[in-house]
């Protein structure tokens, strides 16, 4: 019933009479709220040249009250948000039926266009990111986008933050579980000198019992234009700090006599996490139709958690201390070229080396544990390298105003080495080049719709520390899981201020593997195929409303196993995987102060484990309200109501599909109904 409403509210909208508006010829992006208009010299733009991409501006985020950026994207079309919640170990935001349990990490993230996963594929650098820095959020879907190879396999999300400007904007919070937040951002232009700085600090006593978080970011950039706007060159500078309690997870049982408990096994569980980066960025044009950009890294992770698992036999150590060291540095170029009117040919190339290190160490159970003992026994202590050089070409053709067609072609290799206990040396799987076709075409089908078909491959690689990453003795070679993507669909644009899109896709895999690095976990699925359908509507009516609205289904099966014909796991779903995710959101400007807005997320239920054994579980829907007033033109008062409805819901997860221990589910239960209040101001 919920899907036929869905799909007969948008149809409506769609076939509503066409006014003045227009779609551009070749664009198939969405827009949330308001985004600054983007420079088209240098790199090709995303929205301007791929499909299936989404934008969310400033106005939708700035004003949200969230424990960690990640869940700002949860507004955003058909993205599933994996509420771990277990201190610094958060959560991460995936789509295109790509779970987020950290085994198949299929999302590239990117701050300012800079990679920005862990070596694992994990989005733990996104946390350094407040929303008041942010300028806009780009979404990609697909297998088209040549720009990234690792960890893009089945799109990229970009966090933009603030650059050049003249501004002073701060913001107070204060809410639930005696969370505390301020923000300051100050941006101030000169000449040819641009100045932003960002300081963000939170601190909360959680929802659970045991679940006490404290954090900082800083940041600052320097960016210098010369007076003929053809050379902008500059330094980017982040650094954050983590420390945070973990409640653990709990049991069925558990869970139905306390939700809010922390168990006592989790008495001295925590994370201490620290992360920094250091980018050098530089566009160039070099002539009239040709410019080059440039982008030099360093991203420093570090982090030391103390976690307790369910229940083990006495003497198997269930008390686990894990410590990350990883250090990227990195490099990114393009060269674009407009040759004529209709002709855009876009070259590029990536270079990123990895040096890390991977301490595990087991302790016996007791409350509290030392952890500065000797361990009872150290399962790592690895240090492994990984290197990746990328190339890529792209060209956009229109060969009449209303055809746009970009070929692509992405080429990738890997290598690196790992050094663990007992004097183990090995080197990388090789994987050789992993050559990636693509091919988008967009056509104007009229002034106000453009439909669009695309194809594309990406790849997943294995990472983490030992085998089967890594080739020592005994170990079987894996070869690259290529996905290979097909997707048709429309954009709409029936009358002024609405857009909307439909498009139907599917993305099959080969040799896929569920591999978690941290826990040397490994699950070969086989042959996989993901397929959906995404519906999406933006709009504004009139000067008083804005609606936002998407449904996109999707599933996620094993088609046939590694083990061949007979395995247990072909036709199976695979794990973690919701069929549906819906978001709609509403904003109502009553008058030339008061703003008032209703935002809600739905997801089905998933299987939780790999034989789909177990039940389903972790289906939700929740509603948020907000209301805003402005006091002046400089200063506004903000309340948020989150889960407004009180409703209860969970992250679950099958210890025994990551331990062959207890076999039953665990659960980590979300906040219920809580409220903020903030004070902005605009200088």
């Amino acid at each position: 019933m919920k899907e036929t409403l869905l799909v007969s509210a948008m149809l409506a909208v769609l076939s509503a009479p066409a006014g003045h508006a227009q779609a551009q010829s070749g664009d198939s992006a969405i827009t949330l709220g308001k985004v600054q208009a983007r420079a088209s010299a240098g790199p090709l733009l995303a929205n301007s040249v791929l499909t299936s991409v989404d934008v969310m501006g400033s106005d939708k985020v700035e004003d949200r009250n969230v424990m960690n950026s990640w869940e700002l994207l949860g507004q955003m079309p058909g993205i599933q948000l994996t509420e771990t919640r277990q201190g610094a170990e958060s959560g991460k935001a995936t789509f295109r039926a790509f779970n987020g349990e950290g085994y198949i990490n299929g999302i590239k993230t990117l701050i300012d266009g800079i990679p920005s996963n862990v070596n694992s594929g994990n989005q733990r650098f996104i946390d350094m990111i407040f929303p008041l820095e942010i300028d806009y959020i780009e979404v990609v879907r697909g297998t088209n986008d040549p720009r990234y190879g690792l960890h893009n396999i089945g799109g990229n999300i970009n966090f933009a933050t603030r650059q050049g400007g003249d501004y002073l904007d701060g913001r107070l919070s204060y809410g639930s579980f005696n969370t505390r937040e301020a923000q300051l951002a100050i941006g101030k232009e000169s000449g040819s000198i641009a100045q932003n700085y960002f300081a963000g600090v939170q601190a909360s006593d959680g929802h659970r019992d045991h679940a006490d978080s404290s954090k900082y970011t800083l940041a600052g950039k320097w960016f210098y234009t010369d007076e003929a706007e053809t050379l902008k060159a500059g330094l980017v500078a982040r650094a954050y700090h983590h420390e945070a309690d973990e409640s653990g997870f709990l049991t069925a049982a558990e869970l139905a006599a306390d939700r809010d408990q922390s168990p006592a096994k989790n008495a001295n569980d925590g994370d201490d996490r620290d992360m920094r980066h250091l980018g050098a960025h530089l566009d160039k044009r070099l002539a009239d139709g040709l410019s080059l950009s440039g982008k030099l890294y360093v991203n420093r992770y570090e982090d030391d958690r103390t976690v307790t698992f369910t229940r083990y036999p006495i003497g198997n150590a269930p008390r686990q201390r894990r410590q990350w060291d990883e250090k990227q540095t990195g490099m990114l170029g393009s060269l674009t070229w407009v040759a004529t009117a209709s002709v855009t040919v876009e070259a590029g190339a990536n270079f990123e080396h990895q040096d890390n290190a991977y301490r595990r160490y087991r302790y016996d159970f007791s409350i509290p544990t030392d952890f500065d003992a000797a361990p009872a026994r150290v399962q790592n202590d690895d240090r492994y390298s990984l290197e990746n050089i990328g190339a890529y070409v792209q060209a956009v053709f229109n060969p009449v105003e209303s055809v746009k067609i970009v070929p692509a072609l992405r080429v990738d290799r890997f290598s690196g080495s790992t050094r663990l206990p007992g004097g183990v040396q090995a080197s990388l799987q090789s994987y050789g080049w992993i050559r990636q076709p693509k091919l988008s075409v967009v056509y104007a089908v009229s002034p106000t719709a453009n439909l669009y078909a695309n194809w594309g491959r990406t790849f997943q690689v294995l990472t983490g520390s030992t085998a089967p990453a890594y080739l020592t003795e005994g170990q079987g070679r894996y070869r690259p899981s290529i996905n290979t993507g097909t997707e048709i669909g429309i954009k709409l644009s029936p009358v002024a201020g609405t857009e909307a899109r439909i498009a139907a896709w599917r993305q099959d895999a080969t040799d896929e593997v569920a591999n978690m690095p941290s826990t040397g976990t490994t699950v070969g699925l086989g042959q996989t195929r993901r397929q959906g359908l995404d519906m999406q509507i933006a709009s504004r009516l009139g000067e008083r409303w804005t609606l936002w609205a998407a449904h996109a289904l999707q599933e996620a099966k094993v088609v046939s196993a590694f083990t061949g014909a007979g395995d247990p796991l072909a036709g199976k779903e695979v794990f973690s995987t919701p069929r549906y995710i819906s978001n709609l959101g509403i904003d109502y400007q009553l008058d030339e102060r008061w703003k008032l807005g209703l935002q809600g997320r739905m997801q089905g239920d998933y299987y939780i484990d790999e034989l789909n054994a177990q039940g389903k579980y972790g289906g939700f829907k929740v509603l948020d309200v907000s209301a805003s007033y402005q006091v002046s033109s400089r200063f506004r008062i903000d309340l948020q109501v989150r889960n407004l409805a009180d409703r209860e819901y969970e992250y679950v997860w099958y210890d025994n599909f990551f331990w062959g221990g207890d076999d039953q589910p665990m659960f980590s239960p979300a906040p219920g109904r809580s409220a903020y209040i903030s004070f902005s101001m605009k200088l």
